[in-house]
């Protein structure tokens, strides 16, 4: 069915478009530009219909209204685009979802950036400001845009200046999403396929690189800007960003189908234990009862598994840290944030091209001894520098943390002789395990479950030896209810009634009755 609009119809609407056109802000704005926003905003507040070619006939008739000292283009030449609003009910055009708006515009901006090479001096621009490489780059994209008569509305030149920084100057299609709060993972598999996690769920986004060449431009300079190489000769790199957010970077002929990018994102404000309380993943009993172990300086292991948020409830602890004392911490790649004042961070360093220059994490544990350490805190232990850390413990060193990956508590204390082993201790000689009962007190056990939480399943003291055993006494747990479904985790935390060992030491530091309060007892 064809749809016939009146003349009178069309001269009364371009009359509207030349009025709204005319009062918008002509600086930066071409003819076209000003043309395409009166026509959006026409057609979205307008009940009748438009059809497309009454759309494109009313804007190519506006821009020429505005630019009167043009010549009027030949018969033969191609109309312009049609203006980028969204179409109306009456047209049987749904509106566009956001996915294939941001696709539109990623395909857009991969144009320009190849325009932009032709116009630009790439090598040139790297020496020049920041600010300086925006404006050139935002005066560049409005000239092609009306040298190419792209009829992009202000907002949408904005979107574009937007996307092109970002991949030339930026991490590219991966700032939209380190910009979303709501996602705390970002895992790129090859160009054409990101997905992010979301509330403890994996979403396949529609995001794409254009090429295994644009993933690795961006992966190199994830990596540069650390000091760090990402190649065939070393395919795999840690790395982090500006915002401590931990990076991973593995590259053909490792990653079989192109390159791989894996972002833990951090939050940007400061997790404290208040606010793990209120999302589940643990009661504020336990959340009182860790207070007072980091601030008791106890020495304390925090097991999970990965991106089970181990490193989360670290950072949550060291809030109760007291100000006055000197933290060192040591990481593969720097993730911590505690908020005290006096916090000596140390990050390991790969070797170079040549093989050498590789500084482990054992040889940072050694030389943090000699810095006058209040407490040593390491990212996660995973080799040989366990034994420096329980000797470090061990001799007057309390109230240091660490992380690794285990299942349970038990797992936790087998993988710590294992790593010891590493270091030239036999299994099963006993020297480590009397060593770890002497040197740490509490295991925080952390899990991810099917329903995208994460909890503190488990708060286990060390008790001490029974013949050649290490003992464990759970203080706190997480009771899972048979009511629970494929989709949903149900059950509850329960304090064993056990009292700990280290409650002499809370009366020593004067938070003997603090520590009753909390876990409800009286001696």
């Amino acid at each position: 069915m064809t749809l016939h609009i009146p003349q009178a119809s069309l001269r009364e609407a371009l009359s509207q478009v030349l009025t709204i056109a005319k009062q918008i802000d002509a600086e930066g704005l071409s003819a076209a530009e000003r043309a395409n926003v009166a026509v959006s905003y026409v057609v979205e507040n307008s009940s009748a219909p438009w059809p497309l070619a009454l759309q494109r006939q009313i804007l190519s008739d506006a821009t020429k209204a505005l630019q009167p000292d043009m010549q009027a283009p030949v018969a033969t030449e191609r109309p312009p685009a049609p203006p980028i609003a969204t179409p109306s009910k009456a047209e049987g055009t749904s509106s566009p979802a956001p996915n294939e708006v941001s696709s539109g515009l990623m395909a857009l901006s991969n144009e320009v950036v190849q325009a932009l090479s032709e116009i630009l001096d790439f090598s040139d621009l790297a020496g020049q400001p920041r600010s300086e490489q925006e404006t050139l780059i935002r005066d560049s994209i409005r000239e092609l845009s009306e040298d190419r008569k792209m009829h992009l509305n202000g907002r949408e030149v904005t979107n574009l200046v937007n996307a092109v920084l970002a991949d030339m100057l930026g991490l590219g299609p991966l700032e939209a999403l380190l910009a979303d709060d709501q996602v705390t993972d970002i895992m790129v598999n090859g160009p054409h396929q990101v997905f992010v996690e979301k509330s403890g769920k994996l979403e396949l986004t529609s995001i794409k690189f254009r090429d295994n060449a644009h993933v690795f431009a961006v992966a190199s300079r994830i990596v540069s800007a650390v000091g760090r190489r990402i190649d065939e000769s070393q395919p795999m790199v840690d790395a982090r960003l500006k915002d401590g957010s931990r990076v991973n970077v593995a590259v053909p002929p490792l990653a079989i189908d192109g390159p791989t990018i894996t972002i833990r994102k951090f939050p940007s404000n400061p997790v404290k234990l208040d606010a793990l309380v209120e999302g589940g993943s643990l009661t504020s009993q336990m959340a009182a009862f860790l207070g007072l172990a980091a601030f008791l300086r106890l020495n304390i292991l925090i097991s999970g598994g990965t991106g089970s948020g181990k490193t989360t409830l670290m950072n949550a602890m060291s809030q109760y840290i007291p100000a006055g004392e000197r933290l060192v911490t040591i990481e593969d790649a720097a993730e911590l944030r505690f908020q005290q004042p006096h916090v000596v961070r140390f990050e390991t360093r790969p070797p170079n091209v040549e093989g050498t220059g590789e500084v482990t994490m054992r040889t940072l544990v050694r030389n943090a001894l000699r810095m006058r350490p209040d407490r040593i805190i390491i990212g996660e232990i995973r080799g040989d520098e366990v034994l420096d850390l329980l000797q470090a413990m061990n001799t007057g060193h309390d109230g240091s943390m660490s992380t690794l990956h285990a299942n349970s508590p038990r797992e936790a204390l087998t993988r710590v002789e294992s790593m010891a082993a590493l270091a030239g201790f036999a299994p099963g000689t006993g020297v480590v395990r009397r060593q770890l009962t002497d040197a740490v007190h509490l295991i925080v056990q952390v899990s991810r479950m099917r329903d995208g939480k994460r909890r503190i399943t488990s708060i286990s003291e060390i008790a001490g030896l029974a013949g050649d055993a290490v003992t464990l006494q759970e203080l706190f747990t997480f009771d899972t209810d048979p009511s629970s479904t494929r989709t949903e985790v149900k059950g509850e935390f329960r304090y064993s009634g056990y009292r700990p060992k280290f409650a002499t030491r809370a009366a020593e530091y004067g938070v003997g009755d603090e520590l009753d309060a909390v876990l409800g007892t009286r001696t």
